[in-house]
Order: C-alpha cells, then structure tokens, then sequence
C-alpha cells in the first residue's frame, strides 16, 4: 500500500496535465508515452504504473469530466436560463484546459457523443413534449449546437462573458441567424443596437 498518497495523486495528476496539453495540440495517434514521461519528469516505468496505455489514460480523463459534470447538474436545481447553467456545470468541469483538450481540434467524435448520451441535457428543454415523434430530433439539434458553441467559445479562449454567449445563444434559438445577417451583408439595426 502506498504511504504517499499525496504522491501518488499528483503523479497521475502530472500525467493527466501533460497529456492533456499534447492532446490539445496534436491528435493521440501522434502522443507517445515517452513523450508523456519525458514532459512529465517520470520514466515510462512510472507511466505504466498509473495507466496501461494511453487510451486509458484518455478514458480516465473522459470520466473523470463527465462525473463531474453529472454531479454539478444534479446538484443544482435548474433555472429559466437553462443554457446558462449547462455553461456553468461544462466550465465548472474539472480544469478548463482538460476540457479544452477533449472538446479541442483533435479531440474524438467519441466524447462528444458520450457527453450528449450522459449528460442529461434534455432536462435544461423546459416543458419539452418527450414523447413526440420529432423530440429526438429536436434534442439533438439543441444539443449538438449547445456543444458546439462551447467549443468554440472555448477554443476562442472565452473571448465572450459567458452572460453574452448566453444571450447569443437565446437569440439564436428564439430567432435564428436572420437578425444577424441578411443575404451577405451584416444588419446594420443588430449592429447598432448592440453599441448602445
């Protein structure tokens, strides 16, 4: 048994750190474990002490996000402005940069999907028809775009308040693009309403 746990923690935390890093920047086929050790101040025999490779250093990293998420929504009792706490629970997530990381350019198609299938997201539709024959369709165009808009701004390195992406986004599902733009040329009343 390990005397240390504090070690131990901050070993495969180091690990998480520098993986994470490497992933936002190139994709996993191309992230060795000695690349992992060497940036991380261990050996590969320490690597393989925490993880048997690095699919399951990645699966870890992918669990570890969505019970934190899971568990700040279920903690918290929804408001009127649903997006703003999904914004809230996906920020709260672990540190911002793992996020960054799995929802970044080579993040996989397979955490997407396993966020929109764990996350209950369907639960921030208030007063939605579930039983309805377009409901999934429906979900999955609210959701996918709910994603895909954190991930840019995230990618942007939130170069929006989060009060302003939640505005956006209202705006977008209540009115679509129309408002913001007409046949190429930008609205000049949106424009103009959004200096004052």
């Amino acid at each position: 048994m390990n005397k240390h746990p504090e070690i131990t923690d901050k070993t495969r935390q180091t690990f998480i750190n520098v993986f994470c890093d490497l992933y936002s920047q190139k994709p996993i086929e191309k992230i060795s474990i000695q690349e992992i050790a060497n940036q991380s101040g261990y050996n590969r025999s320490t690597f393989y002490q925490y993880f048997t490779d690095i699919y399951e250093l990645l699966d870890c990293v992918e669990e570890r996000v969505l019970k934190s998420i899971n568990e700040d929504m279920a903690s918290r009792e929804f408001s009127t402005h649903t997006f703003q706490d999904a914004l809230q629970c996906l920020g709260n997530a672990e540190e911002i940069s793992v996020l960054k990381a799995l929802l970044g350019d080579y993040g996989s198609v397979h955490f997407v999907e396993r966020l929109k299938r764990e996350i209950p997201f369907e639960r921030l539709i208030v007063d939605f028809p579930t039983n309805d024959v377009l409901a999934p369709y429906i979900i999955e165009f609210y959701i996918s775009t709910l994603i895909s808009m954190f991930r840019l701004w995230i990618r942007n390195g939130k170069d929006l308040s989060s009060e302003e992406l939640v505005k956006l986004v209202d705006s977008l599902f209540a009115n679509g693009i129309t408002p913001y733009h007409i046949f190429g040329m930008v609205n000049p009343r949106v424009t103009d309403s959004n200096k004052k």
